[in-house]
């Protein structure tokens, strides 16, 4: 007998005519590419600053350097580590890659020494592309105690053109004498025709590992029918954002890999690369682009909307505007309308699901949960299906808050090397996500917090997002982190870090009599810190798990 979720009550929110379930034309990205190559092989693919590639260029480089690993040896279920910011050489290496049938670790470009050496320990990469600094400042000294046998290394200002872009002002080349030159090493194999790796949708594409903030960090196998299927996903509601993807997320997340370069090859549409986000920059772009489609954490919008030139007239060229990678309050989604006049689609989904396992839809807006102040992170899309479970995996009815499990074609089927693991984390093929939530009667899904985040304070469950949805909706807050501090009295008390917007001002004391006024007495924050900024991740995360660490060592 069917439960509510098999039913899968969402499917009446998707727009008339449109089906639940899907089937991709092709079932790896290599025929994906390929297949836009032969309808739009001058069409322009990616920018980067004053350098436009076209289909044709980026498919005959990503050929060449196919050759040059190939020639090294480097084949099928080898691993090639990408150790690169949003450049184009990311988007080469990574093609080239898939097309000799090897599997890609993106690498944080902000890991250091102990990062690198547990996850190349894991991986044991058979070839590593790395930026020029990123080998003088770490990883040579890493690879000096492991040897891998194929290493490149390229520069920023590679592909750049002529310009001083804001972000490329301060580079110099740093090239190293004992590793590949990647752009020459490509110049010279230039029309070369590797032969093609026969692919399977079930082969390993990415080893994509996550943050472990639960222990040593877990290699997720992302095959290439979850990429190809995502990215082929993205093209049935993303029509109309063909001509332009601006992007925010970094290429090594798996929301910036497949939302952004996935679907701009699955789309034949364009990807406007930064290097990296900075506000400037993004204006920039937006000016001169004119794209019309982006995705990113929250906090790259909190910092857009900080920033004094940015205008209405800067996103008027704009489809879409989708959220994802953090999460994302609802004052902000208010504040971002008022000002620029486009509307955040809140999205939902892991580094085990592909990225995208929820959205709302382009004819939809999110509603919020009155009780918590929680905007919804959409509905499940297609073939995909979610659940809200006990601690037992049993199904709870509908409003009733419990662990979100997904289940489709994007969840990865393993933890690289880790069969313990992946029973735990990914039985039967279902993803246990660690993240709390609830599903309402018209099927829209909620996600109050991570299970590892719940604050106990004397006995009391606190959720930090509440909290921090509350402060959100004070017009002097710009952003917010809310974790549990030790409390002889109760426990855990609630503890909030706050950032105010350019020339805002509020005290502690009027911030703390905010919360009271919308909150129960044992969930407001006993003690409130004003901070310049927020530790984040390189992909705009609040890191809430620093601040607990200082919460506990005052």
């Amino acid at each position: 007998m069917s439960g509510v979720y098999d039913e899968r009550p969402w499917l009446a929110r998707y727009a008339e005519g449109e089906p639940g379930d899907i089937t991709p034309r092709y079932g790896d990205m290599i025929s994906v590419l390929e297949d836009t190559c032969e309808r739009f092989p001058e069409s322009v693919a990616l920018t980067y600053f004053d350098t436009e590639i076209s289909y044709r260029e980026l498919d005959g480089l990503a050929d060449a350097l196919a050759a040059h690993l190939a020639e090294r040896g480097v084949g099928g279920g080898d691993r090639v580590a990408l150790y690169l910011q949003n450049i184009p050489q990311f988007g080469i290496a990574l093609l080239a890659s898939w097309k000799i049938g090897a599997i890609v670790v993106p690498l944080n470009p902000m890991y250091r020494s102990h990062e690198l050496t547990t996850i190349l320990a894991d991986a044991q990469p058979a070839a590593i592309v790395s930026s020029e600094d990123g080998w003088h400042d770490v990883l040579a000294a890493v690879l000096a105690e492991r040897s891998v046998p194929v290493v490149l290394t390229t520069s920023e200002l590679d592909f750049a053109g002529s310009g001083t872009a804001a972000p490329l002002r301060n580079s110099a080349r740093r090239r190293p004498e004992e590793t590949d030159d990647l752009v020459e090493t490509v110049r010279a194999r230039e029309g070369s025709e590797p032969q093609r790796a026969r692919l399977h949708p079930d082969d390993v594409a990415l080893l994509t590992y996550t943050s472990g903030t639960g222990g040593a960090p877990k290699g997720a196998t992302n095959t290439h029918r979850n990429i190809s299927f995502n990215a082929q996903a993205f093209t049935q509601r993303a029509d109309a954002v063909g001509g332009g993807i601006v992007a925010l997320a970094p290429l090594f997340h798996i929301t910036g890999l497949v939302c952004q370069l996935g679907a701009v090859l699955a789309l034949g549409g364009r990807l406007d690369l930064l290097y990296r986000f900075e506000p400037d920059t993004v204006l920039e772009v937006l000016r001169r682009r004119r794209p019309q489609y982006m995705i990113g954490p929250s906090t790259a919008y909190v910092a857009l909307l900080d920033h004094p030139s940015a205008s209405a007239e800067d996103f008027a060229s704009f489809e879409q505007v989708y959220s994802g990678g953090a999460p994302l309050p609802a004052a902000l989604v208010e504040r971002f309308r008022s000002r620029f006049g486009l509307y955040i689609r809140n999205g939902y989904g892991l580094t085990e699901t592909t990225a995208t396992a929820t959205s709302v839809p382009p004819h939809l807006e999110a509603p919020v949960d009155e009780a918590t102040g929680t905007i919804s992170v959409g509905i499940p899309t297609f073939n995909c299906v979610l659940r809200v479970v006990d601690d037992d995996g049993r199904d709870l009815p509908v409003g009733s808050t419990g662990e979100i499990v997904v289940e489709g074609p994007m969840v990865v089927p393993a933890y690289w090397n880790s069969p313990e693991r992946t029973e735990e984390g990914i039985p039967r093929g279902r993803l246990r996500t660690g993240d709390v939530g609830f599903m309402d009667e018209g099927g829209w899904f909620y996600v109050v917090d991570r299970k590892k985040d719940m604050i106990n304070a004397s006995g009391f469950k606190v959720w930090p997002r509440e909290v921090e949805d509350v402060l959100y909706g004070h017009p002097a807050v710009r952003e917010v982190a809310v974790v549990g501090a030790p409390d002889a009295y109760r426990g855990e008390t609630v503890k909030a870090y706050v950032s105010l917007v350019s020339g805002g001002r509020a005290t502690e004391a009027e911030l703390t009599q905010h919360c009271k006024q919308q909150l129960a007495a044992y969930k407001y924050p006993r003690e409130i810190v004003l901070v310049d900024e927020l530790p984040k991740t390189a992909t705009g995360k609040i890191l809430r798990r620093r601040l607990r660490e200082e919460a506990s060592d005052e």
